[in-house]
């Protein structure tokens, strides 16, 4: 990673998984759990309603599968650009 536009290349990918990654857990928790709760009123998870369970339990569901996704990507991309461990 000697020259400057891998660096920049690298660090721009980097970012651009992060901000997926935070967007993704806002719009389920945030969106999900709170903004669109009355509209998934109706509809039952476990004997909560659905807004309910993205606020409790979802966005924890979520963000542990983020960790994942993003260990994996981040690999990837780290073979990409030469700088695995």
């Amino acid at each position: 990673m000697a020259d400057r536009t891998s660096s920049n290349a690298y660090w721009a990918a980097n970012v651009r998984i992060i901000l997926t990654s935070l967007a993704i857990w806002f719009i389920c928790s945030f969106g999900l759990g709170i903004i669109l709760r009355p509209a998934l009123k109706g509809m039952s998870v476990g004997g909560a309603d659905l807004g309910f369970w993205f606020a409790q339990n979802g966005s924890i569901y979520v963000f542990l599968v983020l960790i994942f996704v993003y260990a994996w990507r981040m690999n990837k991309l780290d073979k990409e650009h030469g700088v695995e461990e």
